[in-house]
């Protein structure tokens, strides 16, 4: 006699109910399931159907507008399931809230890892989500984490919609993302470029952890003017870059310029996410200086804020290509060259096949390691 199958159950919460309905109908219609605010400003939840036993996947994605709501949503939806007797708990977030703030700088803390310390203690028991910002995010997670890759969706549209592609060369905006371009220019059989210099202070602290911060003061006048003991001084002054807060003379920025051929040629940014615009229109206008003819932007979380579409618009950027994981429809409203690519089919597969319990590799046939 063969084991009854676990019954589904989709649910959204408010942060992308359009990308939620594309997903959902390619497997099953959402789930009646209610998240507002009163005027407490509270957020409640009210799922009206039984998810006793049931897997049950909740789809949220993090937004420019709200990534705190989005969170709060997350969690007492999850909570709510978990409470209920849910079987499976699977939040389905193509973009991560708060997956750029996975470093330690100066005296902050990594805050991805408190929240997914929360995500797992409402009760998630396993996370898909697309393109993280770092892989390593995924070690914060108790519980398996499925990182889709939106690349192969972005060639597809390289190879069909960019007349001349293979006339081509895929840029890399800092030499941190050399890897990263690395497997598209493997996949389309095509060379690479790389931005290195200053590009404005989106990236200036990147680095900045708290290292090289100066040691304590010696203390009162009095305590000053005392000698001090040989130790101490060997603690003080056996790394010049940290005595008394002094910085290194050899450090310093970079003119901006481009390591590689650009000439006559179509130059193809990729990034993770477009959340710097300034920084994607100087490096634009490098790429044009240096002779290619057309620049594209290809990226897959679009993290546009008011004045972006208005810079893109106003810039030598021919084309901003993006996924649909963050809804930006108003940004596409206000400038033309903004293009989406859709990737709910890659999210609705890969709900159909953990709920089947299959094999997540096929949706990784065609994946680079570098990606």
């Amino acid at each position: 006699m063969s084991a009854s199958r676990t019954e589904m159950v989709i649910l959204t919460g408010n942060s992308y109910p359009e990308l939620a309905e594309m997903i959902a109908s390619r497997i099953k219609p959402l789930g009646e399931c209610r998240v507002y605010k009163k005027s407490d400003k509270e957020t409640h939840v009210e799922i009206k159907e039984s998810v006793r036993g049931k897997d049950v996947f909740i789809i949220q994605t993090g937004s420019t507008k709200d990534p705190n709501d989005n969170i709060m949503e997350l969690l007492i939806m999850t909570y709510a399931c978990k409470t209920s007797c849910a079987r499976n708990i699977i939040g389905v977030l193509p973009y991560l809230p708060y997956s750029k703030q996975s470093k330690q700088k100066k005296r902050g803390c990594i805050t991805m890892k408190l929240v997914a310390k929360m995500l797992v203690k409402a009760g998630m028991s396993h996370l898909i989500t697309v393109d993280l910002h770092q892989k390593e995010i995924q070690g914060f997670f108790d519980i398996p984490v499925d990182n889709l890759r939106a690349s192969s969706f972005l060639i597809d549209y390289i190879q069909q919609q960019i007349p001349d592609w293979r006339n081509s060369v895929i840029v890399a905006r800092t030499p941190n993302q050399a890897k990263r371009v690395t497997g598209f220019a493997e996949r389309l059989k095509l060379s690479i470029a790389v931005i290195h210099g200053s590009q404005g202070t989106e990236s200036d602290g990147e680095n900045e952890d708290g290292r090289n911060s100066p040691p304590p003061p010696l203390g009162t006048k009095e305590e000053t003017s005392k000698p001090m003991s040989m130790t101490h001084r060997k603690s003080v002054f056996t790394i010049p870059s940290l005595a008394f807060g002094s910085k290194n003379p050899v450090k310093g920025k970079l003119p901006m310029d481009v390591v590689g051929d650009v000439g006559g040629r179509i130059a193809i940014i990729v990034e993770d996410m477009v959340d710097d615009i300034a920084g994607l229109v100087q490096a634009a206008d490098i790429l044009r200086e240096r002779g290619a003819y057309k620049v594209y932007v290809m990226a897959t979380h679009a993290l546009f804020t008011t004045a972006d579409p208005t810079l893109i618009e106003d810039s030598q950027i021919y084309e901003v290509v993006v996924t649909n994981t963050v809804p930006h429809d108003f940004a596409k409203l206000q400038c033309s060259k903004i293009k989406t690519v859709d990737i709910s089919l890659l999210l609705s597969e890969a709900i159909r096949r953990i709920h089947n319990q299959e094999s997540m590799s096929y949706l990784f046939r065609n994946v680079e390691a570098n990606d």
